[in-house]
C-alpha cells in the first residue's frame, strides 16, 4: 500500500503556539484553507484510491478539496488523531512544550511505556495509528493508494516509528509544517519505507510564507534533545 500522510492545514492553536490536541479542535485559518486548496494539485497524477482524516476538524477541512476534487469521500479514522497532550492540553509556554516533545523523543528511543503527563504512552499512540492504517488496507489494497491527513507529532511518531530507512529522531531533517507531507510504502503489520518526506507545504513556499505552525511539527529545541 501506498500511504501519503499530510499534515493539516495552519489553525489558530498553531498561531498561538498552543498544544490544542483534544478533538474535535479548531478549524482553519484563512491561510490553512488556502494550504487545503493547494493540496489536489500538489497530489495531481497520483493515483488515490481513498481518502481518510482523522476525528478532528482540522483534518476533514483540509482532506476536504483534495476528496473533493478525486470524487471520493473523507472517511474518517479516529485513529489519525493528534497525540494527546494530557494535563499539558492548551498550553504554550516552553516548559510544557519541552515536556511534550521530550516524551515523543523518548518513544522514538524505545521508551514506549513512558506517559505523557496525564496521557496516553507511546505503545498506546502507535498501536491506535496502526489501527487506524490496518482499516485503510482493507478499503484499498495491498497495491491501493491512500491519502490520510493526520497531525503534526502523530504523524512524525508513527512515520520515524514504521519506516525502516527512518532515523529515529525529531530533529532537523523531519519537522513537518502545515500540510508537510510523508509518503511511505509498505503494509500493515510488516515493513514500511519512506519514499519522502516534505518538511514545508505540499502546495508551495507561498503558503508557507512566514506563518507559525505551532509546536507539534517543529524541531526541538537543544533542551529536548538532552532529556
Amino acid at each position: 500500500m501506498r500511504l501519503t500522510l499530510v499534515r493539516h492545514g495552519q489553525t489558530p492553536s498553531n498561531v498561538l503556539g498552543l498544544l490544542d490536541t483534544a478533538p474535535p479542535g479548531p478549524g482553519l485559518t484563512d491561510l490553512g484553507l488556502l494550504q487545503a486548496a493547494a493540496v489536489p494539485a500538489a497530489l495531481d497524477g497520483q493515483p488515490i484510491d481513498a481518502v481518510f482524516a482523522s476525528n478532528q476538524v482540522r483534518a476533514q477541512q483540509t482532506a476536504a478539496p483534495l476528496a473533493q476534487a478525486r470524487g471520493l469521500p473523507v472517511r474518517i479514522a479516529g485513529g489519525l488523531r493528534e497525540i494527546d497532550a494530557g494535563e499539558l492540553e492548551m498550553a504554550g509556554d516552553p516548559d510544557s512544550v519541552h515536556r511534550y516533545i521530550g516524551t515523543l523523543l523518548t518513544w522514538l528511543e524505545g521508551d514506549l511505556a513512558r506517559r505523557m503527563p496525564g496521557g496516553p504512552s507511546g505503545a498506546e499512540i502507535l498501536a491506535r495509528f496502526d489501527e487506524a492504517v490496518a482499516a485503510m488496507a482493507t478499503v484499498v489494497g495491498d497495491e491501493g493508494s491512500v491519502v490520510a491527513v493526520s497531525h503534526g507529532a502523530a504523524i512524525r511518531v508513527w512515520a520515524t516509528s514504521r519506516a525502516g530507512n527512518l532515523a529515529r529522531a525529531l530533529g532537523e531533517h523531519n519537522h513537518l509544517n502545515n500540510t508537510g507531507a510523508v509518503v511511505l510504502e509498505g503494509a500493515p503489520g510488516g515493513s514500511w519505507r519512506a519514499l519522502s518526506w516534505t518538511e514545508d507545504a505540499i502546495g508551495g513556499p507561498a503558503l508557507a510564507g512566514e506563518a507559525e505552525g505551532g509546536p507539534t511539527g517543529e524541531a526541538p529545541a537543544e533542551e529536548a534533545l538532552a532529556d
